[in-house]
């Protein structure tokens, strides 16, 4: 793999972590290993992309878990009211 190559995955590798230092080093580095404007641009939207993937992934995880407290609560309600006899 030629050092354009690494340096566009670098690239989109920082846009999809939200890194801003890396994208002020590795942009620039595209550029001297001879990518083009729009080349530097793909490289980014990819990475935009992936991070969407990701954090739509997170949300449905987000909402699992979220699912799994409610039920340890609901427990914990059912055996409080067990142990009370409240109705």
């Amino acid at each position: 793999m030629d050092g354009q190559i690494k340096s566009l995955i670098a690239v989109g590798a920082a846009a999809a972590v939200n890194c801003r230092p890396c994208l002020e080093y590795h942009v620039p580095q595209c550029i001297k290993a001879g990518a083009l404007e729009s080349d530097i641009r793909e490289a980014i939207e990819t990475g935009f992309q992936v991070n969407r993937g990701a954090h739509a992934k997170t949300q449905d995880y987000v909402e699992d878990v979220m699912a799994d407290v409610r039920d340890v609560r609901e427990e914990r309600d059912d055996d409080a009211t067990a142990r009370t006899g409240c109705c």
